[in-house]
């Protein structure tokens, strides 16, 4: 009977071990491989979003200083990298810091002055989400090294050892999540001038400084997002990137829905990464993304010429609320999304034509949203379309026109089999359409100013679309 009862103990024992093995095979499905990260699904929160908040936030917002235009052959508009064109003796930006803060102050001197006094992270929260934005990016740390959170991997040069003397990461992210909305962390992967940063010593710097910081800000904060940045240096095996990927879609408390960008080593822009990303429009990979991709992407820039708060900039620099909208439209329309930054002050206020922006797009917003939110790019779109003023995009229910400007013509869409009722968004007013050999013409209603619904641009909504 012992025997018997010995056996079956081990018949459970092997089990159990085969279980554990079979488990962790199943659990490790990543190889820290490009070949095997890229056949990742990107999570499909992100793709139905379409739409998130960019915040650069740091030193660098104390001084707020970036030419806004060219001088002198010269032409520097981030303000964000005020560092960096100190340390490489920028001309502009040595002029601007020696008359205003002197010769002997250094870039480490505005650390005590980055106090956050006004920042309110609920009311962040509420202004983002009242823009209509899905998700929320926050400067974590940029190449400065300078980190929002009490990273142990920077002590003393962090904004709870100095400044504001808070957890910036934690109280933004609580308010975001509040409310709703995703919430995610732009991480550099270099730092200007830290001592292990170069090539002698690059692989120390990756081991014990980089990827044990970026595993703590995901172990702390669960971030939904990491825009990582400042690959251009070294390539992603000199980085580990991969292995740190394979940890985070295989161990990480975020290993199901975390979504990571293409910045991961000089050569994988618009070649890995759960999407790819611009940046003011600039591509950095011939092969092109936007209007030519079939992998999911995004698009990112400020509302000025800079991530960071440029107090020099003025209501000419700025997108007008229109130019903001019609970005947002064209990018979802050619299938990504738009990360639209913006800079707070150095005090925690965010700049009030920044909040009237937001406010703007969270209203049309509230009329179009269904237009944006969840929908596709219409793989039969025309290029250009309609002297690029009009866009289409697509769910399973309907196809929607987006006008940016009002339609003065009948609208004319060809490759059409079926459809049902075609409306304008907002409105109650009564459309004629019309579909013959497989063209769709919408005829544009009669409006007075004043019974325009919204502003800025306006979305024709095709019902029961069906294409040939």
């Amino acid at each position: 009977m012992r025997r018997i009862k010995a056996n079956v103990l081990g018949i459970k024992w092997v089990l159990l071990i085969y279980l554990s093995l079979m488990s962790s095979t199943m659990y490790a499905q990543f190889q820290p491989a490009w070949s095997s990260l890229d056949q990742r699904e990107t999570p499909s929160w992100w793709k139905d979003a379409k739409f998130g908040i960019f915040i650069h936030w740091g030193l660098y917002s104390v001084p707020a200083y970036a030419p806004v235009h060219e001088v002198e052959g010269v032409y520097e508009k981030y303000a964000e990298h005020y560092e960096n064109r100190l340390l490489t003796k920028n001309k502009l930006f040595m002029a601007h810091h020696n008359k205003h803060y002197g010769v002997d102050f250094s870039y480490a001197d505005f650390a005590p002055l980055f106090k956050a006094e006004y920042f309110n992270p609920d009311q962040w929260a509420s202004l983002i989400q009242a823009s209509g934005a899905k998700y929320v990016v926050l400067t974590a740390k940029h190449h400065d090294g300078f980190t929002l959170w009490p990273s142990q991997h920077s002590p003393r040069w962090n904004s709870v050892e100095m400044g504001p003397h808070r957890d910036l990461v934690k109280d933004l992210s609580d308010a975001v999540r509040k409310k709703g909305m995703n919430m995610g962390f732009y991480y550099s992967l270099l730092e200007w001038n830290h001592p292990l940063y170069k090539p002698a010593t690059i692989n120390e710097w990756v081991d014990t400084h980089m990827i044990p910081q970026l595993k703590d800000l995901v172990n702390r904060y669960k971030p939904e997002i990491i825009f990582s940045d400042g690959e251009w240096d070294y390539n992603s095996k000199d980085l580990k990137s991969e292995s740190f990927l394979a940890w985070l879609y295989n161990e990480s408390p975020v290993k199901d829905t975390v979504v990571v960008n293409d910045r991961w080593g000089k050569e994988t822009r618009s070649l890995h990464g759960d999407y790819y990303t611009t940046e003011y429009d600039l591509v950095h990979n011939e092969k092109g993304i936007g209007e030519k991709s079939t992998h999911p992407w995004e698009e990112s820039r400020g509302m000025g010429t800079s991530y960071g708060y440029n107090r020099f900039e003025t209501a000419a620099d700025y997108f007008t609320s229109k130019q903001l909208i019609r970005l947002l439209i064209e990018k979802v329309g050619n299938g990504g999304n738009l990360l639209l930054n913006i800079g707070p002050q150095a005090d925690g206020l965010i700049p009030v034509i920044m909040q009237e922006r937001l406010l703007d797009m969270g209203n049309w917003l509230k009329v179009n949203g269904e237009a944006i939110y969840g929908t596709t790019a219409w793989p039969d779109r025309p290029q250009p379309s309609q002297n690029n003023e009009v866009f289409f995009t697509q769910n399973q229910d309907a196809l929607y026109v987006l006008c940016t400007s009002w339609p003065v013509q009948p609208i004319t869409i060809h490759g059409v089999k079926e459809v049902g009722a075609v409306s304008l968004l907002g409105t109650e007013f009564p459309l004629k359409s019309s579909l013959k050999n497989g063209q769709l013409t919408i005829h544009v209603p009669s409006i007075m100013p004043g019974q325009f619904p919204g502003e800025h641009a306006w979305v024709f909504k095709v019902a029961g679309f069906k294409p040939r």
